[in-house]
């Protein structure tokens, strides 16, 4: 059989063939098309720019009738453009179109200038001439298979389409061009190998990319977080540093060296990028390294085991109930999940006394007189709470508990605290991190005693 002949068309007379017919674009086996408004406004500018597209294959029969084998889609959205008034949607990236414009002087000399014309919300007609011409012009490549029938034309339409098309990741991924080495190196490391929850479907289509982006991101510009990978990755392109990348190898670094078996399915595509920010932050609480990282890692083993199940936010939810209703990637219910880790770590890296919240919130010269005083009133406040097993009274909720007395006694207000309690204990809710609930419990019982004034 012989090899395929080429051939090279002006666009123009691609199309028109197209039109009439002779080169047909309906063959039994043909997808139906499939384009979406950006696929549409890339392959356009693709046009206009005088960039590359793949050559169209064709199937030539007998009679010389020519039937698209592989580029019906790019046939269809061109015929869009040029024949059926397609407007160019505004998100179209790149907008800015360089041409040379046609100028006339008085005395009927041409001279060209250089010109940009935006194509937002242009159809062909609106086009300036010069870019008509070049659309119209544009060389368009093809392969020519001769002598075929429907079951040969069929037989190539599955050969040149058996592929798979890219996903929303592994598109994303191309918008970030400038650190996209960087990221495939890091995810070639141990700690991506053998320490997280990863499948290799989730490796193959792109999870891995985005969770690196949205680990940067969740990191470094939370203020800019995007939902959407793609506008993730071109926020990154443009403004992320060498030195968060340098930042964040060191950390899974640190992290390859302490995470085990047991653990390491909490790091997975749903909260990988949660884990490691809660990480970063927790390297900058600094002491010794290696004694920081395996308490880090007993900290991952002791909320996989308990935590995770037991202790709510203030919203009366576990972490798992947080933004179930949302998507896992928005904003605030990212905000919530890690304000809870980061309390729940504080709290079981370097435990919250009494005293430490007093002196911080309250009185920076309380003294041990003070603090016997606060505990005694603490265990007679608590007669009004009537469950014995509240958590109110709980050892690990004592610490804010105490404090939170103290500063009843402060604002003279501690003959009000067993009525607030009666009130807090049934309605209130206990948040992760006894200073964070300490100023927590200090807002309900201010806004308690403001009802009362």
């Amino acid at each position: 059989m012989a090899r395929p002949r080429k051939q090279t068309y002006t666009l123009d007379m691609y199309l028109n063939k197209n039109r009439k017919g002779d080169i047909d674009n309906n063959a039994d086996v043909q997808r139906n098309f499939a384009w979406n408004n950006e696929q549409i406004n890339e392959l356009i500018v693709t046009v206009l720019t005088d960039d590359y597209i793949p050559p169209v294959i064709l199937g030539e029969e007998e009679n010389t009738r020519l039937h698209i084998v592989d580029g019906g889609c790019r046939t269809a959205a061109l015929r869009k453009f040029r024949d059926m008034n397609y407007k160019i949607t505004s998100s179209v990236e790149n907008p800015l179109i360089p041409y040379k414009k046609r100028v006339t002087d008085k005395d009927g000399n041409i001279t060209y200038e250089d010109a940009v014309f935006n194509i937002k919300n242009k159809t062909y007609e609106k086009l300036p001439e010069e870019l008509k011409e070049k659309f119209d012009e544009y060389q368009i490549e093809t392969v020519i298979h001769e002598r075929c029938d429907s079951a040969r034309i069929s037989r190539y339409i599955k050969r040149y389409n058996n592929h798979v098309a890219m996903n929303t990741d592994q598109r994303a991924f191309t918008y970030i061009d400038r650190f996209a080495s960087r990221i495939r190196r890091i995810l070639n490391s141990r700690f991506f190998v053998e320490c997280t929850g990863y499948s290799e479907k989730d490796k193959t289509r792109g999870a891995a990319e985005r969770m690196v982006v949205e680990t940067i991101m969740c990191m470094n510009h939370f203020e800019s977080w995007k939902t959407q990978p793609r506008a993730a990755c071109k926020y990154l392109n443009d403004h992320a540093s060498e030195e968060e990348f340098d930042r964040f190898a060191e950390n899974i670094c640190r992290l390859e060296k302490v995470i085990t078996t047991d653990i390491r399915d909490i790091f997975n595509k749903k909260d990988s990028f949660l884990f490691l920010t809660l990480f970063d932050r927790f390297t900058r609480m600094g002491t010794d390294e290696k004694a920081d990282d395996r308490k880090f890692a007993e900290f991952l083993r002791i909320f996989h085991k308990t935590l995770r199940s037991t202790r709510r936010n203030e919203k009366g939810q576990l972490f798992d109930e947080i933004g179930r209703e949302m998507s896992t990637k928005d904003r605030q219910v990212i905000t919530d999940k890690l304000n809870m880790l980061q309390g729940l770590l504080e709290e079981f890296v370097k435990p919250v006394t009494a005293k430490a919240i007093i002196e911080e919130y309250v009185d920076g010269k309380v003294d041990d007189e003070d603090m016997e005083l606060y505990e005694l009133m603490a265990n007679d406040a608590s007669e009004a709470v009537e469950d014995i097993d509240s958590r109110i009274l709980s050892d690990e909720n004592r610490p804010s508990f105490v404090a939170l007395v103290s500063y009843a006694v402060k604002e003279e207000k501690e003959l009000l605290l067993k009525e607030w309690l009666t009130v807090f204990e049934k309605r209130g809710k206990l948040i992760p991190g006894q200073k964070r609930n300490f100023l927590h419990m200090k807002a309900e019982f201010d806004k308690f005693l403001k009802g009362c004034a």
